[in-house]
């Protein structure tokens, strides 16, 4: 048995000897790795809050944002480099806190981390501001005056556990729009976020007081009470049932920005279903499927395929399905925990009782797989799969037929990968969209959003800020009362 130690959060002006601790720990095969984490009292909260804020105006905030993309950038660089001991350190740390295969966790961090290049990062800004100088001062408006894009002094981010990069791009979000920034960690995954923001104050020591890795227990809703209390802006991501206890400690006049449960699916062509474009789209589908073991709100449940293409839905699943046992061999699954094997069995064998009734239906793999594909010849509405590299495939008549099948979901829609030709894919997006979808990408790159992508729908950056305007009457005004007129 090896036994392995780490700590994580970052606290700004807090000294490690007067904080209590917690230890999570966790296990995979012979290993057991413990990770320290800090337990505040509320002077302590009270004092990392107030500092944070402070540090917000006194130094992120008179930072340029030329400057924090470059921070970001060089920090990205530095977790991207193999040879850096933070890379090091996270390839051997998360398979063991994720249960994930380590070339999965090298894989997707490699893919996320590319996410946050000056390139990326630039593209991200403008994408929310035509001129991202709004948030270095005020800048002269078309309609006439002036308008500044300020961002909160105290943004709180609540961080699910299920995706390891996922914290970052709240984080990044926040040092964009120059947010002072308190994050809660979860409990299932406590490390990328704490090894970021130390990497961000070794590129720039005037971030140390502007941010701010923290941990509570879940349950805890006194602790969760008293910081969100004193944030300007509360952003959490979790479960539809986990947000609504959130939502009821944060005050009415706090802004609050919840990311909850979503539902993600493809869409293939006859038009992808030729010979070689078949398999071809059949092997990104199954990455989209193994990707982070579909964890992720962007992963597909469903794959819609049409019928009428030189390759049939039924021959696609084969597809799918031997490109699944071919990833098995370079990334294995993880291995399950009961619940997740519970849930596995379960809706394993209520495919085989579909099966059952006649019809075009089939499962495509055998009871010790570590995946299973269910095709359907007839048209199934969406419903969530067990996860964990599970997936129906669905045959349609036409794919302009799927949006009736997804519309019921409306509330949880959020990707659908697309194989199409140009002339379907806007069509289509347009049908999709009126449905309720908000990001339509290629299959392959369902578990990659772009850098600046609306996550769900909503503002990565205008969403976080308040826009100051001095209209033109003020500046009008102003110049009656200047020098030279008197």
């Amino acid at each position: 048995m090896t036994v392995l130690d780490a700590k994580a959060c970052y606290l700004p002006g807090l000294a490690a000897a007067d904080t209590a601790t917690h230890t999570l720990s966790f296990v995979k095969g012979t290993t057991t790795l413990n990770v320290q984490v800090p337990v505040l009292n509320t002077s302590q909260w009270d004092a990392l809050a107030e500092r944070v804020r402070q540090g917000s105006r006194s130094a992120l905030k008179t930072l340029p944002s030329s400057r924090i993309v470059d921070v970001v950038a060089k920090a990205s660089a530095r977790l991207l480099n193999p040879q850096d001991p933070c890379r090091i350190e996270a390839e051997k740390l998360l398979p063991i806190v994720s249960g994930f295969h380590p070339e999965m966790i090298r894989l997707a961090l490699t893919d996320c981390l590319t996410r946050f290049r000056r390139p990326q990062l630039e593209r991200f800004l403008a994408e929310d501001f035509a001129n991202p100088k709004l948030l270095d001062g005020f800048q002269p408006r078309p309609k006439g005056g002036w308008a500044q894009a300020v961002g909160p002094d105290l943004l709180v981010h609540v961080w699910a556990g299920n995706v390891p990069g996922l914290p970052l791009w709240s984080l990044i979000s926040g040092l964009l729009v120059k947010a002072g920034s308190i994050g809660k960690v979860s409990s299932a995954e406590p490390l990328m976020a704490t090894w970021f923001a130390r990497l961000l104050v070794e590129v720039e020591p005037k971030l140390a007081d502007s941010l701010a890795v923290v941990w509570w227990p879940g349950s805890d809703a006194d602790t969760a009470r008293q910081v969100f209390q004193q944030a300007d802006v509360v952003m959490a991501y979790g479960g539809d049932a986990a947000l609504a206890g959130v939502r009821q400690q944060v005050p009415a006049a706090t802004r609050f920005l919840p990311h909850g449960h979503k539902i993600s699916f493809g869409m293939v062509s006859a038009s992808a279903l030729d010979a070689r474009q078949g398999v071809h789209t059949a092997r990104l589908a199954a990455w989209d499927l193994v990707s982070y073991e579909q964890q992720g709100c962007y992963s597909p449940h469903v794959f819609y395929v049409e019928q009428g293409g030189k390759v049939t839905p039924q021959e696609f699943a084969n597809y799918l399905a031997s490109e699944l046992a071919a990833l098995h061999n370079t990334v294995p699954r993880h291995d399950l925990s009961l619940e997740e094997g519970v849930s596995v069995a379960r809706w394993r064998q209520a495919r085989e009782f579909a099966t059952q009734g006649g019809g075009e239906s089939a499962v495509l793999s055998d009871v010790a797989s570590p995946w299973c594909v269910y095709f359907s010849g007839v048209p199934l509405v969406l419903v969530p799969s067990a996860l964990n590299r599970t997936v129906s495939v669905v045959a349609v008549p036409a794919l302009d037929d799927v949006v009736a099948l997804v519309e019921p979901q409306r509330r949880w829609l959020q990707t659908a990968g697309l194989a199409a030709s140009p002339e379907e894919l806007f069509r289509l997006s347009t049908l999709l969209g009126r449905a309720g979808v908000t990001r339509i990408c290629a299959i392959g790159a369902m578990a990659s959003p772009e850098a600046g992508w609306h996550h769900d729908g909503r503002f990565s950056l205008l969403d976080l800020v308040q826009m100051v305007e001095i209209e033109q009457s003020a500046e009008l005004a102003a110049e009656t009362f200047s020098a030279y007129r008197n």
